[in-house]
């Protein structure tokens, strides 16, 4: 992955770029949040653009993005999702997967698939089918996505461009993100558990 790609767009259209490309990344076109926010990253550390505005900015443009998932859902269902599969880039068994999910756990899941890899842009369409309260959905779609954007611009602010290193902690940070996504399910169902017996 070649992550100064995208590095002379960010550097000459700034804020925009981040916005554009990150509403680009959460919608249904397959496309790597680390490259445009790791760059952004790196460009922070350079003084470049802030680093607050770039997370804001970036985060705003993930939310453009997953709505944009949940109204084609919402307003025209899963038969036309499917039917239109290809020019959605939509994997159907991905699809169906994030939907049982989704059924099992709602909201824990909209917030935990944000931090995913793959999951991420699949989380709006279950979300969307079941008409899932806007203000929930915004919510956790703007939690899990600022989470992801911190850690990604966190890379790029002290790592810089280096493939290696980016490589090493994305894994890192991807493992983590995991065990945090055990903790908060872990808590989830404890809760469910605790509050089933009362």
């Amino acid at each position: 992955m070649d992550y100064a790609a995208l590095l002379p767009y960010i550097n000459t259209y700034g804020y925009l770029a981040i916005f554009f490309f990150m509403a680009l990344e959460s919608s249904f076109f397959p496309f790597p949040s680390e490259l445009v926010m790791i760059p952004a990253g790196y460009l922070s550390a350079l003084g470049h653009m802030s680093l607050i505005i770039a997370l804001i900015v970036g985060t705003l443009g993930n939310l453009v993005g997953a709505y944009i998932n949940y109204w084609l859902a919402a307003r025209f269902g899963e038969a036309f999702l499917l039917k239109h599969k290809n020019i959605l880039f939509i994997d159907e068994r991905v699809l169906k997967k994030t939907e049982k999910l989704f059924q099992k756990h709602g909201a824990a899941i909209t917030f935990t698939g944000r931090l995913i890899p793959v999951v991420r842009q699949y989380i709006s369409f279950p979300a969307g089918l079941a008409k899932m309260d806007l203000r929930i959905f915004f919510l956790y779609t703007f939690a899990g996505s600022f989470i992801w954007d911190i850690f990604l611009l966190a890379i790029g602010y002290f790592v810089g461009l280096n493939q290696t290193l980016i490589s090493k902690y994305t894994t890192e940070v991807t493992l983590f993100l995991l065990i945090l996504i055990f903790i908060v399910f872990g808590a989830y169902w404890y809760k469910e558990k605790f509050s089933a017996r009362v």
